[in-house]
């Protein structure tokens, strides 16, 4: 059935896909498993801790949700930080944050939601930030956790909103880290496609595009040879036995980033709320498809930031003027730093 649906799917591949990246710029030093290729649930990639799951039901089929729990290294503080990944990043690369947190003496538990990277890609899933909330929070009760302090980034930063929302009494704070949703591109002009259209766009993911676009947005313009693993990552996931249906959930997922806004719903916080903005960050799902005076306006994550601190009732608003989508990544002394200063 699955091949079928995406033999009927590839004829409807979308003409606007964006344009080959340029090539490689001459500073960046390639990977030397540039080629490697990994299974639909990211196998064959090595996490820094070890790999546990949660194995569970859901819309009527079995799946399994992939997570790190890493206990304290220093003296515990009791607490529990809840880390939620965006949507080209997975638990891994979370990786400093979690050496950080387990440091000051948090237990970190790190999962991977449905859909990406390590855990389970359903051939049909109707994907809402309430269902992943819900699937996330159901690992928590699994491990007898009631108590979290969320961290999320990026799309992972729209379903720490949601999850907060649908669980006030066990979130004790939110840090939000660059996340998206904070405007609602529909509603500022950005054109809306096809989940079929997605999916098109989705199976010309490469390597090269991937670091184009990582660089321009992510990075302010710069790369660094650590970042380099990451584009492999998700590049590996393409290039895998099971692209086809990693594109076809990665299409799922864009469709839900797109239609589910979180920034609404903002003044309903009442826990305190962190916002760690990389002022040069410009993402926005979909901007490349709306017309040039449009796309200039959006993503621009100073006056979002300000935008956004100004409905959340309980707020704190740390900037890093010369950093991007992911300033936990350029910069992770100074910016675990200021969590790690700023955390209730």
């Amino acid at each position: 059935m699955l091949r079928s649906l995406f033999t009927a799917l590839s004829v409807t591949a979308f003409l606007a896909a964006p344009a080959p990246a340029p090539a490689l710029a001459a500073n960046v030093i390639p990977d030397p498993h540039a080629n490697a290729s990994y299974g639909a649930e990211l196998e064959g990639f090595d996490y820094p801790y070890p790999v546990q799951r949660y194995r569970f039901s859901s819309q009527g089929q079995a799946l399994q949700m992939a997570y790190m729990d890493v206990q304290p290294s220093g003296k515990a503080n009791g607490r529990t930080m809840l880390l939620l990944h965006g949507k080209n990043f997975c638990g891994a690369t979370w990786d400093s944050s979690i050496k950080a947190l387990s440091d000051a003496g948090y237990r970190v538990l790190v999962p991977d939601q449905i859909g990406f990277c390590k855990s389970s890609k359903p051939e049909h899933y109707q994907y809402t930030f309430q269902q992943l909330a819900n699937n996330t929070h159901a690992l928590l009760q699994s491990l007898g956790i009631d108590q979290v302090t969320v961290l999320g980034h990026s799309t992972g930063g729209m379903l720490g909103i949601r999850y907060s929302l649908m669980y006030p009494q066990e979130v004790q704070q939110l840090a939000l880290v660059n996340p998206i949703g904070l405007e609602d591109w529909k509603a500022k002009g950005v054109p809306s496609i096809t989940v079929d259209q997605w999916y098109a766009r989705e199976l010309k993911v490469n390597a090269a595009g991937l670091r184009d676009y990582e660089r321009n947005t992510y990075y302010a313009g710069q790369w660094r040879e650590d970042y380099e693993p990451w584009v492999q990552m998700l590049a590996g996931l393409n290039r895998g036995p099971g692209h086809r249906l990693v594109a076809w959930n990665s299409a799922l997922l864009y469709d839900m980033i797109y239609t589910q806004p979180v920034v609404y719903e903002l003044p309903q916080l009442k826990m305190p709320v962190l916002l760690l903005i990389g002022d040069k960050d410009n993402t926005a799902i979909g901007k490349d498809l709306a017309a040039p005076e449009i796309r200039s306006q959006l993503g621009n994550y100073p006056v979002l930031a300000h935008e956004a601190a100004r409905q959340i009732p309980h707020v704190k608003l740390i900037e890093f003027p010369d950093y991007g989508h992911a300033p936990q990544m350029q910069d992770p002394t100074a910016f675990h730093k200021a969590l790690l200063g700023a955390l209730q």
